[in-house]
């Protein structure tokens, strides 16, 4: 008995185990998924025309280096002198209008002055007087007015280049060819008269 209490004693006296908390793993980073480079042969859509939309009321001058689609209602006047204007079939202009290049697809009211070309499509509605120097009127659209057809500019002809001439430089005379050698008397005089031209005919 005396035996089996000192082994259960015993056992009872033995150290615990040290506590070890347990490690924490390390925090691993998510791969960012990498923005694929651009192809060298990818195409980019460019960048439309300007647009005035069907809803859009415009009352004022407009002014623009660039082509302009207009749908909605424009009074006042538009220039656009380097670009295109395009009326689109919502569109009512009430204005001057002045461009390099006019398609009309809508209703205009006012003048138009086209540099190029002025292009009245069909349905389209069209009352003013007209400059440009072509012009286009499809079937089934209406126009009133008059029409000027303005003649091309002739560009002017290049001036030829000139290059400056040098004048002539004058040929120096020879000092010993332009005076008159005059005959070696040696002292005598009449070696002189010798030299001297025979006259013919009376004294």
């Amino acid at each position: 008995m005396s035996m089996w209490s000192n082994r259960q004693r015993g056992r009872d006296e033995e150290p615990a185990p040290p506590y070890t908390p347990p490690v924490a793993e390390p925090l691993r980073e998510r791969p960012v998924a990498a923005t694929p480079a651009p192809s060298p042969n990818t195409v980019y859509a460019s960048n439309g025309p300007a647009m005035v939309g069907k809803a859009v009321v415009v009352k004022g001058e407009i002014h623009s280096r660039e082509d302009l689609y207009i749908d909605g209602e424009i009074q006042g006047t538009v220039e656009l002198m380097e670009s295109k204007l395009t009326i689109g079939p919502n569109g009512r202009i009430q204005a001057s209008v002045r461009a390099r290049e006019v398609v009309v697809f809508g209703n205009v009211q006012g003048n138009v002055e086209a540099l190029e070309k002025i292009d009245i499509r069909k349905d389209a509605r069209l009352v003013g007087d007209i400059r440009t120097a072509r012009i286009v009127i499809e079937d089934g659209a209406y126009f009133k007015g008059s029409i000027d057809i303005l003649k091309p500019e002739p560009k002017p002809a290049p001036k030829p280049v000139t290059t400056p001439q040098t004048a002539p430089t004058p040929a120096t005379p020879d000092a010993g060819a332009s005076s008159s050698a005059k005959p070696a008397t040696n002292g005598d005089p009449s070696s002189a008269r010798a030299a001297e031209p025979v006259r013919s005919g009376k004294p």
